[in-house]
């Protein structure tokens, strides 16, 4: 893997760095060349635009296969939250493990919630 990286300004460690932040937490281009900044490293976002073009499919697909696979149970969280001061409704599809499937916003508090929930996770 490190022949990839052959012929690049930067060292292999600050290339990977700079696309994992790109892929992993969708920062946006100019916020990971400010975080690079802060580091003493001075790099352009163009330069990592180029760098997440290259390297970036590979991260992805390594990202992706990472990622906890969605249980066989799960239930239907309801939530009120306070958004602008007005109450809203948020309803969530939880699988056994944890992990968020799905969430609705909505303005009111009714069944039909559920049901465009379901149609969304095709569960229902």
């Amino acid at each position: 893997m490190s022949s990839t990286y052959k012929g690049y300004r930067f060292p292999r460690e600050i290339i990977s760095h700079c696309v994992w932040l790109y892929h992993r937490f969708t920062l946006s281009l100019r916020e990971i060349e400010l975080l690079m900044a802060e580091r003493g490293i001075e790099v352009t976002y163009e330069t990592i635009r180029t760098w997440c073009t290259r390297f970036g499919p590979e991260y992805a697909r390594r990202l992706r296969r990472r990622q906890p696979q969605t249980g066989d149970k799960w239930h239907l969280d309801e939530v009120f939250v306070t958004i602008g001061g007005v109450r809203k409704y948020l309803w969530r599809a939880v699988d056994q493990h944890g992990n968020v499937l799905d969430i609705l916003i909505q303005g009111k508090r009714d069944g039909k919630g559920t049901v465009k929930l379901l149609k969304m996770l095709d569960l229902g």
